[in-house]
């Protein structure tokens, strides 16, 4: 056997004794949810396809999305936290299979092992109930757990609200964040930043008359050949455009951008990450005091699990490109290397089932661990078998 295999078997052991079921949804997803959450730079990565009907369909490129529509389509429309499970709790599930997108430099089609916990209302301990079994996934594989790096989307987004960035603003920081040019927004000058919000298309339609502006984006997307983007038509397109053009546009205050960049800057394990964003609230007037409370409560929790906290980097700017991820996100490095590829890699996504069913409203957070990059890890070791111990 293989040592994917190996691991992959030794993983699925290890999450079942913790209570998690075996799932397996379906290879084929809808394209258009990906899309959706991910934004349309996934097309790119996805491998597509279209059923009989003309709709577009993917080969599942992660798991997170298809086990969280399995388990809405076997509670029935409208499930709520309270009935994830009978009203008992948590649906804890765990699954290993194939998943499909394209990666610099490494294939197409990779095995993945991971857990999801659907409707489990007690966030902190769930949170730290998530990464504890990550950690000891890569234990029981006998490989170093050397970086560990902690996110908080929440309490970015907690930030975000308290100083009132506007809608537009809001949405160009967190895309510059999750690329990691957090500086091309911050940096540029006030006046500067509202002539980039301001500027293009959404410019031309702010204040024009919504049939007119309508009709004019049609025409762009006829003129460009588009006449639709992940099943949305070109109708659907322009309302969007009309919207974002109806927010108008606006700039981030130089005061908001001096309490960002030192937000940003935070760094370094949970209790010195603590300790620096209380001072940080404290002095900017920041009103994000749940945020932090869950911080503190989540750190609580790991180190009651035995998770030694100093092994743990904090890190304010860390994000995901996925759109789904709403609170504590991690992942888990063999080496030290910032460069290095993650092994695991985990998050929060209490807004999901709500896009997947607006009648749905379960928290959830899960984590994937890379069976490939695994077994390259333990072919550099072949004196450590998955699962040994000893």
């Amino acid at each position: 056997m293989s040592d994917q295999a190996l691991a992959g078997e030794a993983l699925l052991a290890l999450f079942q004794r913790a209570g998690y079921g075996m799932i397996e949804p379906p290879v084929l997803q809808p394209a258009e949810l990906f899309l959706d959450l991910s934004g349309e730079e996934m097309r790119r990565r996805m491998f597509v396809t279209l059923d009989a009907n003309g709709a577009e369909l993917c080969l599942r490129p992660e798991y997170t999305i298809p086990v969280c529509r399995t388990h809405l389509a076997r509670r029935g429309p409208g499930v709520g936290a309270d009935s994830a499970v009978g009203g008992m709790g948590a649906a804890r599930y765990c699954y290993r299979g194939p998943v499909f997108r394209l990666r610099a430099g490494e294939t197409g089609e990779f095995q993945q092992a991971g857990v999801e916990s659907i409707g489990g209302t007690d966030i902190a301990a769930t949170d730290a109930e998530i990464l504890a079994l990550a950690l000891d996934g890569l234990k029981a594989l006998q490989i170093p757990a050397a970086r560990v790096t902690l996110g908080d989307v929440g309490l970015l987004e907690a930030v975000i609200d308290a100083l009132a960035i506007p809608a537009a603003a809001r949405g160009r920081l967190m895309r510059a964040i999750v690329a990691g040019e957090a500086r091309s927004v911050l940096d540029a000058p006030e006046e500067v930043d509202r002539e980039v919000a301001h500027a293009g298309l959404l410019a031309a339609l702010e204040g024009q008359d919504p049939r007119a502006a309508r009709a004019f984006v049609e025409d762009v997307l006829a003129i460009a050949g588009i006449t639709s983007v992940g099943g949305r038509s070109a109708g659907d397109i322009a309302e969007r455009f009309l919207a974002r053009a109806a927010q108008g546009a606006g700039g981030i205050p130089d005061e908001a951008r001096a309490v960002l960049r030192r937000y940003l800057a935070v760094a370094g394990d949970p209790d010195a990450a603590a300790s620096a964003l209380r001072a940080l609230a404290e002095e900017a007037r920041l009103a994000i005091g749940p945020a932090l409370d869950l911080f503190e409560e989540r750190a609580g929790f790991l180190a009651a699990r035995g998770v030694d906290l100093s092994a743990l980097q904090f890190r304010a700017d860390f994000a995901r490109t996925l759109d789904y991820y709403t609170g504590f996100i991690f992942d888990i490095a063999a080496t030290a290397d910032p460069a290095a590829r993650p092994l695991v890699g985990g998050g929060r996504y209490d807004r999901l089932a709500r896009h997947l069913d607006p009648q749905a409203d379960l928290p959830a957070i899960g984590c994937s661990f890379w069976l490939d990059r695994i077994a390259a890890c333990l072919a550099a070791a072949p004196d450590k078998a998955p699962g040994d111990d000893s």
